[in-house]
């Protein structure tokens, strides 16, 4: 997925699952912009990952294989913990 195009990444963003989606939407609204383009390209390849894998990684119920999406990961808790509950 192009990391230019915000649209089709703010669709890949909405999970249907509630719990997944105040965690990644507001993470993607709020932080996206000002990723550098590699933390970008890594976002993206987060949201391939499954739901449950997603969810279980986000309540840390387990963690990702890979280091980077872990990076990922621990980035997306920090930064939601630091800006606090977003109403949706």
């Amino acid at each position: 997925m192009d990391i230019t195009n915000k649209a089709r990444i703010h669709w890949a963003c909405r999970r249907g699952m509630r719990e997944l989606d105040i965690s990644i939407m507001p993470f993607f609204e709020y932080e996206f912009d000002s990723l550098d383009d590699t933390d970008k390209q890594l976002f993206v390849r987060l949201l391939e990952n499954d739901d449950p894998d997603l969810f279980n990684w986000l309540m840390n119920h387990g963690e990702p294989a890979d280091a980077d999406l872990r990076r990922m990961m621990a980035l997306i808790q920090e930064r939601n913990k630091q800006r606090g509950p977003v109403a949706m």
